[in-house]
């Protein structure tokens, strides 16, 4: 089977808005989280938040956004974009850079792009109440285009004349892995030669604050307490947003552009729960056989898996269903990987979560470190049998999973493989 590999990442995220970064905040676990001003309200249970740096994307119009200045964007492409298109162009730019992709490797018929976002909820309602107020013909032309879910895929599509296979996904907080897992298709398969992946999230209250309602939201006010998965008194997760990009090429690509891999996409694998529309299989079924799924399409053994980036998003019910699949998996006391989850320093990214653990897997991968477990007093009994790391490890792994599980019970598990 051709083998594929992540050769460029862009990160905007809350713990860094370049790989450099984020690697630094990773090793030392230095977190994203802030109590964010606009929860500071007697009205709002929720006080934090792990928003981007640097950015200032709060009005509705995109003349008043401001961004790092290395970045350029041009006026009537902003039109249309949310604030988390602009996070993806940013972040697209650096994975271009970072992959040494000429204009010609990026638009031709050979490289595509599949993207995951949840829409601007903030664009939308701003645009449906002007609609609804001042009349249809007072909206943005382009005010469908910069708020619904497809907005990331639809401008970086065009403006950077993508002209291979384009998508977008849905599957919530599951998105940008199913976008990586049928991106990895496409080029085993010889459809592609090079797919972009691309998670995005606006991490503002309209897209974090309606979690509230659901009661998943953490109502701890110290930010070093609010998200920590594991910990026997989690009660919710901390929103966040931003953008991750990553370049998959085939091995032939890799070899003909002389490219250094950060790792390679062994394989992958999905299922579903079956059990209900917002809350895990209690026993973890169905993340247990995407798990196995991967672990099959990639010829990995339990015993060769030296770290899991988990899904756990520091929610009570969440957490202890993925434990309790890990526990089905790793068995044997061979096949006792490290384990984490990065969500207790970034927050969790909806539908960013896949692209931006996955490209943590793919520094721990080529820098060599596990990043650990971060705010756990005490843990959760259910981890009792795994082995939940609490401080990174200066250990090279050579197999890496991470594990995306999304509303409806969509699971999935993506297996990452040391270069070499």
């Amino acid at each position: 089977m051709p083998r594929v590999f992540i050769t460029g990442i862009g990160f905007i995220t809350s713990i860094g808005n370049d790989a450099a970064t984020v690697s630094a905040s990773l090793r030392e676990m230095r977190h994203g989280m802030e109590l964010y001003p606009p929860f500071q309200k007697p009205e709002i249970p929720v006080k934090v938040a792990a928003p981007v740096k640097g950015f200032q994307m709060d009005s509705n119009d995109p003349e008043d956004w401001t961004f790092p200045a290395r970045y350029t964007i041009k006026r009537e492409i902003l039109r249309g974009m949310a604030p988390h298109g602009v996070y993806a162009w940013c972040a697209m730019q650096q994975a271009i850079e970072d992959a040494k992709l000429s204009e010609a490797d990026t638009s031709n018929a050979q490289t595509g792009l599949y993207a995951a976002s949840g829409g601007s909820p903030q664009l939308m309602g701003y645009m449906l109440n002007r609609m609804h107020t001042q009349g249809v013909m007072r909206c943005s032309p382009l005010g469908i285009v910069a708020s619904i879910s497809g907005t990331v895929n639809f401008n970086l599509v065009a403006h950077f004349r993508i002209r291979g296979s384009s998508c977008g996904f849905s599957s919530a907080c599951a998105s940008s892995s199913h976008a990586l897992g049928y991106a990895f298709d496409d080029l085993v398969l010889g459809r592609q030669r090079r797919m972009f992946v691309v998670g995005a999230e606006d991490g503002n209250v309209d897209s974090i604050l309606p979690f509230a309602g659901m009661r998943a939201l953490s109502l701890q006010k110290d930010p070093a307490l609010a998200s920590r998965p594991f910990d026997a008194a989690r009660d919710g997760f901390v929103g966040t947003g931003g953008a991750v990009v990553l370049v998959l090429e085939t091995e032939d690509e890799v070899a003909r552009r002389g490219a250094k891999p950060y790792c390679e996409v062994a394989g992958w694998g999905q299922a579903s729960d079956g059990h209900n529309v917002a809350i895990s299989h209690p026993e973890g079924l169905g993340l247990q056989a995407a798990i196995e799924h991967a672990l099959r399409s990639s010829r990995i053994a339990p015993e060769e898996v030296d770290y899991v980036n988990a899904h756990a998003t520091s929610t009570p019910i969440g957490d202890i269903s993925e434990l309790r699949a890990m526990k089905k998996i790793f068995r044997t006391p061979a096949a006792r990987p490290a384990i984490s989850s990065t969500k207790a320093l970034t927050g969790h990214g909806l539908s960013l979560a896949g692209a931006m653990e996955s490209a943590f897997c793919a520094l721990a991968l080529r820098e060599g470190f596990m990043p650990g477990s971060a705010h756990i007093a005490r843990p959760d009994p259910e981890c009792e049998g795994l082995n939940i790391i609490r401080s990174t490890l200066p250990a090279q792994p050579h197999v890496v999973l991470n594990n995306s599980s999304g509303f409806g019970g969509a699971n999935v598990s993506l297996a990452f493989r040391r270069a070499g």
